[in-house]
């Protein structure tokens, strides 16, 4: 392996992008296992792209004007290019495509600059943020058609997400605070729900593997709609505000709250217990900020309202609102569907 290879290949895994010249005129595909490429998009040798990530022997690139705009290809077609930095060199990306409106894909570029992968010198988070948790069980119950539910019909290999909360966000407060900084054009994708337009992230490979377990959503690239639509307003880049949360929902799976719903699949639970829980797990009051969501009869989410300036889940709750809960208990739903839901619950909201 060549030295100027390790070395693009290293700043690749550090920094997650890099502008270079292709050596090779290679095909781009919309995916990785290069079963797809629209219009017949190839990389043309005279042209800087950005390449955004790399992953298993490929590289993630930004073709301007292409649809999609970001497709794969081999690490050997950025072999033998030499990275340029001098920004009087810079030329505008040529594409293979033409009359198309890249809109969206300049609203990419700009968010990629500014958000994804910015090094913030100091940490400075949302103050006070929402976390999110899913039972996977019951969404699925009611989002069968979703890519990370469409399997779970008996029988099923068994999942983290059978007997685990799973992560749906990480929500800087209030309400109110969205999509900041976030370009027009993303938002409105965001909003017709075109996750899969959204701009991939600059994730750590360690990263992406975590999140991908504690979000099953993944599959449906809830990371990106998340990322656009609160980890903008939290503070930090991408990869740190997802390790963050993944580490908040591996706490909580580690309590004594998370054994407690292992171990009572399929039955009742109410929030009076929830917040009992939550007060012996870490501490007495961490119950108060404690929400719980129930639809059709079932539990379906837990809303913990946390505040900053520590990574422990504990210190978290204490420094959170004390807050309110409609929902007050439910069923525990065990994997696989159920011909009637909630039937016999009669916990619903």
């Amino acid at each position: 392996m060549k030295p100027l290879y390790l070395l693009l290949l290293l700043t690749t895994l550090m920094w997650g992008r890099y502008d270079a010249y292709p050596s090779k005129e290679c095909p781009a595909f919309n995916d990785m296992k290069h079963k797809k490429n629209t219009h017949g998009v190839h990389l043309d040798t005279g042209t800087k792209y950005t390449v955004l990530k790399h992953h298993k022997g490929q590289n993630l690139v930004l073709i301007k004007g292409g649809q999609p705009a970001q497709r794969w290809v081999d690490d050997s077609c950025f072999s033998k290019s030499k990275k340029r930095t001098n920004r009087d060199d810079v030329s505008p990306a040529k594409s293979s495509v033409v009359n198309i409106n890249d809109e969206l894909t300049e609203a990419a570029l700009s968010m990629s600059n500014s958000k994804h992968t910015k090094k913030y010198e100091k940490v400075n988070t949302s103050k006070q943020n929402l976390l999110a948790l899913s039972w996977h069980n019951a969404f699925c119950e009611t989002h069968r058609y979703k890519k990370e539910c469409k399997q779970r019909v008996f029988p099923a290999p068994k999942k983290y997400s059978d007997k685990h909360f799973v992560l749906h966000g990480l929500w800087p407060q209030p309400r109110s605070k969205l999509y900041c900084d976030v370009d027009k054009a993303l938002v409105a994708a965001d909003k017709h729900k075109q996750w899969r337009d959204l701009p991939c992230l600059a994730l750590d490979d360690e990263t992406e593997k975590r999140l991908a377990k504690v979000m099953p959503g993944y599959a449906s690239d809830l990371h990106k709609h998340e990322w656009v639509k609160h980890g903008t307003c939290y503070g930090t880049e991408a990869d740190r505000y997802f390790r963050d949360a993944i580490s908040l929902v591996e706490q909580l799976n580690a309590s004594k709250v998370g054994n407690f719903f292992k171990k009572h699949i399929s039955k009742k639970v109410t929030l009076k217990q929830v917040r009992h829980l939550f007060d012996r797990s870490f501490g007495v009051g961490a119950g108060k900020r404690v929400e719980l969501k129930c639809k059709k009869g079932l539990v379906t989410e837990l809303w913990l309202h946390l505040g900053s300036g520590s990574d422990d889940l504990a210190k978290l709750l204490h420094k959170g609102k004390i807050t309110r809960s409609r929902c007050q208990g439910g069923h525990i739903d065990k994997a696989g569907f159920t011909k009637e839901t909630g039937a016999k619950a009669g916990f619903g909201r």
